[in-house]
């Protein structure tokens, strides 16, 4: 979260529109699938009402917009559908550079009626867990690196994505991990993506061409897991604008193309305390108990997590072995083929990378769930296995391989839904039958193609 904005009030927000002349604000809440749910508002009416107010299952709807039929979801979302009451974060506000009138973006929290925080809302489960992290003394310091593909505007469903045409009028047709001469090949779109996240005061860092055909990475600076989440919202939003202004698409999909790498948000997590010093090292260097109990509780709370990690039924095609991408939770220094890998670093800089989160997660929920997981281990003092120092891919499966097996595992994890809370647990989980059933109403065309004349 840039420095400036971090002790924003009220005061301050509205000197902030003052000085950006703004006539309209979009008026923000993420929900379960990381999309702008809200309103937009006449400036006068967004400093009369300082908030506004959406019923209680915007934020709590599948990604096809359905809700569950039956069961507990409507033991906690309020069967007369109440509205929930919504204030703006001064924090958040950001202008929006494509709008053809000054318009703001601010990102809002949400309140039942009684004051009380809506506790199934993403921003509001990380909330919970940085409070709690806070009541210990612990600030969390997290670094996403979130990879994404540029892919030809593709208005068919039925038709299978491609790379999109860059400026020498082709389409990559093989392998340009970390080319320069790829990127450029987009500098048009992303000369637009860097003035959007400069205005929006995004604190992005490198940008690089993973192992995909049209498959990019960008890097942003550590921070608060907050300010961080609210970044990668943006920064979602931001690209998706940017890459339809230049005729194609940008997707966050886990596995967008077949026979391609998927897309991760690898999350860099260190702690520090009250005078700043990071408790995962040591004073002579070494690694603490702290980083010890935290790989632990990753190891131990990862599988239970991972229908908050890996949310869709494409999530699970992203993790198979020798894709770059983890199928199991073996740690291991400086190992890219581990699901928990510590990276190189100084005693000050030691850190964990969790590998394991999709690109397609929602940023508040993934934050949560993994700072939950190591906050479980350093409590508990979860011992983790030893080292991993060869390749991780020739070890067993250890994650769960679809999103029913990992809703079983989320359901039956009670020091999870502790830390999470239960109503976020009930909510996420029946959200995601819902739309696992919707799914399962779809036959595929590998169906077709081998069971339709041969079973």
């Amino acid at each position: 979260m840039n420095s400036d904005r971090k002790h924003f009030n009220f005061n301050d927000l509205e000197q902030w529109l003052d000085q950006h002349r703004v006539t309209e604000i979009e008026c923000l809440v993420p929900d379960l699938t990381g999309v702008a749910r809200g309103k937009i508002l006449p400036r006068k009416k967004f400093t009369e009402d300082r908030g506004m107010r959406l019923p209680e299952a915007v934020v709590a709807m599948g990604v096809t917009g359905e809700f569950p039929a039956e069961g507990p979801y409507y033991d906690v979302i309020s069967p007369t559908d109440h509205d929930m009451h919504l204030r703006p974060d001064p924090r958040t506000v950001r202008i929006v550079p494509w709008a053809s009138d000054p318009t703001a973006q601010v990102v809002h929290d949400c309140y039942d009626k009684a004051g009380n925080i809506v506790p199934f809302a993403p921003r509001s489960v990380l909330r919970r867990v940085c409070d709690l992290y806070e009541a210990e003394g612990w600030n969390p310091i997290v670094a996403p690196e979130l990879e994404f593909y540029l892919v030809a505007r593709n208005t068919d469903p039925d038709m299978p994505l491609k790379p999109p045409i860059g400026r020498s009028g082709r389409a990559e047709t093989s392998r340009q991990a970390y080319s320069i001469d790829a990127v450029n090949e987009f500098d048009p779109l992303f000369e637009d993506v860097y003035s959007y996240c400069e205005q929006m005061e995004l604190n992005v860092d490198t940008l690089i061409h993973e192992i995909g055909a049209g498959q990019m990475e960008i890097n942003f600076f550590h921070d608060h897991p907050l300010g961080l989440a609210d970044e990668v919202f943006f920064f979602k939003r931001t690209v998706r604008e940017a890459a339809m202004r230049h005729n194609m698409f940008a997707t966050f999909m886990a596995k967008p193309i077949a026979g391609e790498p998927g897309s991760a948000m690898h999350i860099h997590q260190s702690i520090t305390d009250t005078q700043g010093r990071n408790i995962f090292s040591n004073a002579d260097g070494s690694a603490s108990d702290m980083f010890r109990w935290y790989i632990g509780g990753l190891q131990k709370y990862i599988p239970a997590a991972m229908a908050l990690f890996a949310p869709y039924v494409n999530s699970y095609r992203r993790l198979a072995r020798f894709t770059a991408a983890p199928i199991n939770i073996q740690w291991g220094t400086d190992n890219r083929t581990v699901g928990i890998r510590s990276p190189v670093a100084s005693p000050a800089a030691r850190r964990i990378e969790n590998r394991v989160i999709g690109a397609d997660a929602n940023p508040y929920v993934a934050l949560a769930a993994t700072l939950a997981c190591g906050y479980l281990g350093m409590k508990n003092r979860v011992e983790p296995t030893p080292e991993c120092k060869g390749d991780a891919y020739l070890g067993d499966y250890q994650l769960p391989r679809s999103l029913g097996e990992a809703l079983e595992k989320l359901r039956a994890e009670r020091d999870l839904a502790a830390v999470l809370g239960e109503a976020f647990v009930t909510v996420y989980t029946e959200v995601k039958e819902t739309e696992y059933a919707e799914f399962m109403k779809v036959i595929s065309p590998w169906e077709r193609e081998h069971l339709l004349l041969h079973v």
